[in-house]
């Protein structure tokens, strides 16, 4: 079955790109678009798409505010800000609402792909920008004993992993297939005792 997908985006340009994007790939359906964060909140509760795609900058109500009504409601639902704004404080802003990852709108129509089977699948995926502003904000914490736990392949997964790269990326640099590279980040949350690419890569960064 393929993930369904809702948009929220009120330029009808983008909306109508980001729903061509998400058609076009065979692990993907669009069931519906929205304009705003109002008509959104009517829609989606009803449709429950697998995985939401958000804008922040919306008329009336934003994005932001519309994702944390969203998570009231439907509290498994997997959602993925796409926007152009790269603020720190809009970023955690979003996470803080409820959003699993937050992807840049410049993002390339595979790595979408990607971050929706991602953020559907349980990760949290983000733009690298995005990743290493998040990172940049953590930096100064407290290094974590846990990643002596790791072995030296765990440690190179999660040195690329850091430093945004996609699976695949992964996979090829290492030599090794996607499913190993799923397993290696299986193995690397479950040691850090972590959820996120984001929080693995900040317990990693704060050992040195």
């Amino acid at each position: 079955m393929p993930i369904t997908v809702s948009i929220i985006e009120d330029n009808q340009k983008t909306r109508d790109a980001l729903a061509m994007r998400v058609n076009r790939a065979p692990s993907l359906r669009c069931l519906n678009t929205y304009a705003n964060a109002e008509l959104a909140l009517k829609g989606i509760p009803a449709e429950k798409p697998d995985v939401l795609l958000a804008d922040i900058n919306l008329p009336g109500m934003s994005g932001i505010e519309c994702v944390a009504k969203l998570k009231e409601q439907l509290p498994g639902l997997a959602i993925l800000m796409i926007t152009t704004y790269e603020e720190a404080e809009l970023i955690f802003n979003s996470l803080r609402a409820g959003a699993k990852g937050y992807l840049l709108k410049n993002a390339p129509p595979e790595e979408l792909v990607q971050a929706i089977e991602q953020v559907h699948a349980g990760g949290a995926p983000m733009s690298m920008q995005i990743a290493r502003k998040v990172v940049d904000h953590f930096y100064q914490q407290q290094p974590s004993s846990e990643v002596e736990q790791l072995s030296k392949r765990e440690e190179e997964v999660l040195t690329l992993l850091a430093q945004g790269r996609l699976y695949k990326e992964i996979a090829g640099k290492l030599d090794i297939s996607m499913a190993t590279v799923r397993t290696y980040i299986q193995r690397i949350y479950e040691k850090l005792h972590v959820q996120s690419r984001t929080e693995a890569a900040v317990k990693f960064l704060k050992r040195d």
